[in-house]
């Protein structure tokens, strides 16, 4: 995405629209002008990036729920910023991120290890009580119902400038060593869950959010809490896919069928040959195959796209009686089992799982930047293939 820069001196505007998204009018806070004489970029500003489109909520709509979740993840990137920038009170940019569809923000989830970066937030959906119109400018017809959330718990991606990105890009090498579980972030993360889930009484009504690295924590926190037997509807987007090639820019079908085929059988045989003994109960899919995460990727982004030819691919073996076989591969990485191997303490991967709702952005992306970005997610005319793969 070409980034835009704009020039704020004057004045901040909350915009206020009507169901064609015109604006009807705004309410204009002051600025001290000597602080917002500053460029500040065009995508962390709601009313010029964010889904602004969407003036009334359908909590039945798909879409309209995957664009909310996206917003109030960016919400919590832009957060973090306004932490970074001391920007306060009015100057904050990050509020329209979630007060334009009523939500609230309860409290931000705070990283001590790293100087107290914000990595996630916990919000709370606080419709109108009297209907037609809100002052920020969601026109709530239907209010809050059985498919609005109560609670939503949202994370950031990686942020790639300031003092954070060693410790963002630390969290990333835990991811693909399988140690996130050990970090104090994944810790206070699942503090945050398990409380939040406890306020509610009815999971049910608790989502879970995340981009990139923030979507890797959603979803270690949604397994570990299906372990449990409790299931939180979960927003991933762009979910990392840890130690696959671009297998999606190969042409050939057949070659790509080939060297998954091939992978698996070795995956499979490495698996009964380190632990001849596996039972039931050790399948690290246990307890998940009832938890059905909602996955976005976009075919573009090498990162995330591993899990089209994943889920594909175990659909294809099923289909040739080969369901045995990718059973087994698919609850392990080769990586995993060579540790094991060898005696060293291991974790089934965390990018793995049996189940999802897979939508698949296949709009042309200009580069890897907006391949991996969270607006895509929320913006209209997007050509998205999605299908839900169960297996066990």
């Amino acid at each position: 995405m070409m980034m835009m820069m704009s020039n704020i001196c004057v004045g901040y505007y909350h915009g206020v629209f009507d169901s064609s998204g015109k604006e009807k009018g705004y309410i204009k806070s002051k600025l001290r002008e000597q602080r917002w004489c500053q460029m500040v970029s065009d995508k962390h500003l709601f009313y010029v990036s964010g889904p602004t489109h969407l003036t009334s909520i359908d909590w039945k709509n798909s879409d309209h729920q995957r664009s909310v979740a996206a917003s109030l993840v960016k919400g919590v990137k832009v957060l973090e910023l306004d932490r970074q920038e001391k920007r306060e009170g009015p100057e904050a940019l990050a509020p329209p991120w979630w007060e334009f569809f009523h939500f609230k923000l309860l409290r931000p989830l705070v990283d001590d290890a790293s100087c107290g970066s914000i990595f996630g937030a916990i919000y709370e959906f606080k419709p109108p009580h009297a209907p037609p119109f809100s002052s920020l400018g969601t026109e709530h017809s239907l209010l809050e119902d059985e498919n609005s959330p109560h609670y939503v718990i949202a994370f950031r991606g990686t942020l790639t400038a300031y003092d954070l990105v060693s410790r963002d890009l630390n969290l990333s090498l835990k991811l693909i060593k399988n140690g996130l579980h050990k970090t104090s972030r994944f810790k206070t993360a699942m503090q945050a869950i398990q409380a939040t889930v406890g306020e509610a009484g009815d999971s049910s009504s608790v989502w879970l959010a995340g981009h990139s690295m923030g979507s890797v924590l959603a979803m270690l926190a949604g397994k570990t809490m299906a372990k449990d037997g409790i299931l939180l509807k979960s927003f991933l987007f762009n979910q990392p896919f840890v130690f696959v090639a671009p297998m999606e820019r190969i042409k050939h079908e057949n070659i790509k069928l080939g060297i998954r085929f091939a992978r698996s059988v070795f995956t499979a045989g490495l698996a009964k040959a380190v632990n001849p003994t596996w039972s039931e109960h050790e399948d690290p899919f246990f307890g998940l195959y009832e938890w059905v995460p909602s996955v976005f990727v976009n075919q573009g982004d090498d990162f995330c796209s591993g899990y089209i030819g994943y889920f594909e691919h175990r659909k294809k073996m099923v289909e040739i009686g080969a369901g045995g076989i990718e059973r087994l591969a698919t609850q392990n990485s080769i990586g995993s089992l060579l540790r094991y191997a060898i005696g060293k303490e291991t974790e089934p991967p965390m990018h793995l799982i049996p189940c999802a709702n897979l939508s698949v952005n296949l709009t042309p992306s200009r580069n890897f930047k907006e391949a991996h970005g969270i607006r895509q997610w929320w913006l209209e005319n997007q050509h998205l293939q999605s299908e839900t793969y169960r297996y066990r």
